[in-house]
């Protein structure tokens, strides 16, 4: 089958959308499939140009057995409100060009990945265009969570593009998202039950096993033997609620035993050096090689997955896959009812979001009982494995060869109040 990518985010960026959406196309091109791409040049998530892609137009690539179409975008050195949509509007409008070469190819699918939003009309008149079946996949809810974080306040441009958004929603073959509540949000959106499907994010087992050991990483920060590691790591972002990791570390600055270990780069990280300068429980790092990761992941005794009220759930974090895999524990920062707090209830702990008393309490309360660290990290690789495995997570989308089948919709969106009720143990796939 001939598959078109159209994401602003790509290979080789580390974390995000990027990530996914380049190991989505390498796993395509394996399975024999023709995988062509339209994507920006990575800049995700330093929010900076890799100058190793000294590119101001247009450039073609080949990487791992994909055909890579690039197009310019501006990037702004400070990613907020107006400016974000620029930047993504910037790159919809480069790449029409590429994209219409792309109709010349014929198609069998389209897929656009959205963020970014602005880039679905341009995916779905190639689609109609070349005959294609027209897919959009939301990694998250941009338009909401723009609106709920604040970044846009008009109401007159929340109802318009609102307006705007449940039209374009409902001309697309098939939309996807990444979780059960994001799937019966869309159905709200009214998008009919049939034409969608549950799409989560996946982790690659293999490459991260709970045994790996992370003794470089130990002796590169110079931790004591016994210091106990609390984990945050991967893209910092405003959506994410990160500063209740340094006051949560301000709070436990006495317990000698713990360290607070911060590694990833984003629009926050000025902000969380700064928060945390002159703590000597925690310890920052550069974003780290891609080769790395498995390795930095069980530096972890605890993940932090904090995230901020206002993004509910819009989105799902995509790192969680990764921190369960390690076999650690969570602790993230949720609503009660949300789909995230329902996920990390049995294998770690959920705290209200903004609230460093209460994370603090969470990361002393594991901090104190090895026995109950161990069971929930053994719980949370059951349910990497049982859900998030890259192969299965694929093939199960893609097994038909079509794209999401028509049965994928009833197959797996079992609603996420079900989902809350069950223990964790009980949790399976489900099958179609």
């Amino acid at each position: 089958m001939k598959i078109l990518i159209y994401s602003v985010n790509f290979a080789p960026e580390p974390t995000g959308i990027g990530k996914y959406s380049g190991e989505m196309a390498e796993w395509l091109a394996a399975q024999g499939h023709s995988v062509h791409v339209v994507a920006a040049p990575p800049y995700y998530p330093q929010w900076r140009r890799d100058r190793s892609f000294p590119m101001r137009y247009f450039r073609r690539e080949r990487w791992r057995g994909v055909d890579v179409w690039r197009a310019p975008i501006w990037v702004p050195r400070s990613p907020t409100g107006v400016r974000r949509v620029l930047h993504l509007c910037s790159f919809a409008l480069a790449s029409i060009p590429l994209v219409l070469q792309q109709v010349l190819w014929h198609p069998d699918l389209v897929l656009t990945v959205a963020p970014a939003f602005v880039c679905a009309p341009m995916g779905w008149l190639a689609a109609r265009a070349s005959g294609a079946r027209a897919w959009l996949h939301l990694q998250d809810f941009e338009v909401d969570l723009a609106f709920g974080l604040r970044l846009l306040k008009s109401r007159l441009a929340r109802r318009v593009v609102l307006r705007m958004e449940r039209w374009l929603l409902r001309r697309f073959d098939s939309v996807s998202t990444i979780s059960q509540r994001m799937l019966e949000r869309l159905h709200g959106k009214g998008v009919e039950p049939r034409r969608t499907c549950y799409f989560p994010n996946w982790v690659d087992t293999r490459r991260i096993e709970p045994s790996r050991s992370a003794a470089s990483y130990r002796a590169e920060l110079g931790l004591d033997p016994g210091a106990l590691v609390a984990l945050f790591s991967g893209s910092m972002g405003a959506k994410q609620g990160l500063l209740s990791i340094p006051q949560a570390a301000r709070l436990l600055a006495k317990r000698g035993d713990i360290v607070f270990v911060l590694s990833g780069a984003g629009p926050m990280r000025d902000s969380l050096a700064q928060a945390a300068a002159g703590l000597p429980n925690v310890r920052m790092l550069p974003l780290q090689p891609i080769e790395r990761l498995g390795e930095l992941l069980c530096l972890a005794d605890i993940h932090l997955l904090p995230q901020s009220a206002e993004a509910g759930d819009l989105v799902l974090p995509s790192k969680l896959c990764g921190m369960m895999a390690s076999g650690r524990p969570v602790v993230t920062m949720a609503h009660p009812g949300t789909e995230l707090a329902a996920v990390v209830t049995g294998c770690g702990l959920s705290v209200p979001p903004d609230d460093a008393g209460a994370l603090a309490a969470a990361i002393a309360a594991l901090a104190d009982d090895r026995s109950q660290r161990l069971a929930l990290g053994r719980r949370a690789r059951a349910f990497a494995l049982a859900h998030f495995e890259i192969d299965s997570v694929l093939q199960r989308v893609f097994g038909a060869g079509e794209g999401p089948p028509a049965s994928a919709a009833v197959a797996s969106s079992a609603p996420a109040a079900r989902l809350e009720r069950k223990p964790l143990e009980r949790l399976r796939p489900e099958s179609g």
